[in-house]
C-alpha cells in the first residue's frame, strides 16, 4: 500500500526557513508526477512545487525564486526547500505522488487528477 510521509514542518518567524520531506513508500509503478501542495484556511488548494519523472520543476508564482523542490531516487524522498518565507506562505503542506503512468507537469489545477498518493499534510506557520 502507498504511503506518503511529510516532515519538517512548523512556525517560523518572516524571512525565516524550513525544509519540509516526503518520504514515499509502497508505490506499485514508478512516480511520474510528484509534487507539494498547500491549503490555508478558507482557499482552495495550491500546486506549490512539482516535478515531472523526467526532472522537469514547476513552480506556482507565489513561490517561484524562494521555494526549490528536490528529490533523493535512491532513498524516494521529496524536498521542499522554503526560503524567505512569508506570513501567506502559512498553510497545511502535502505532499502527492502520481503513478498512472503519464504526467503533464505544471501547477494547474486541471492536473492535480495525476495525482493519486497523497500524504496527511504537514502545518507550516510564518509569523510577521
Amino acid at each position: 500500500q502507498a504511503r506518503l510521509q511529510e516532515s519538517g514542518g512548523g512556525s517560523v518567524q518572516s524571512g525565516g526557513s524550513l525544509r519540509l520531506s516526503c518520504a514515499a513508500s509502497g508505490l506499485t509503478y514508478e512516480a511520474y508526477c510528484m509534487g507539494w501542495f498547500r491549503q490555508a484556511p478558507g482557499k482552495e488548494r495550491e500546486a506549490v512545487a512539482t516535478i515531472k519523472i523526467n526532472g522537469n520543476k514547476f513552480y506556482s508564482m507565489s513561490v517561484r525564486g524562494r521555494f526549490t523542490i528536490s528529490q533523493d531516487n535512491a532513498n524516494d524522498i521529496l524536498y521542499l526547500q522554503m526560503d524567505d518565507l512569508k506570513p501567506e506562505d502559512t498553510a497545511i503542506y502535502t505532499c502527492a505522488a502520481g503513478d498512472l503512468g503519464y504526467c503533464t507537469g505544471g501547477v494547474d489545477p486541471s492536473t492535480f487528477h495525476e495525482y493519486n498518493h497523497w500524504g496527511q499534510g504537514t502545518q507550516v506557520t510564518v509569523s510577521s
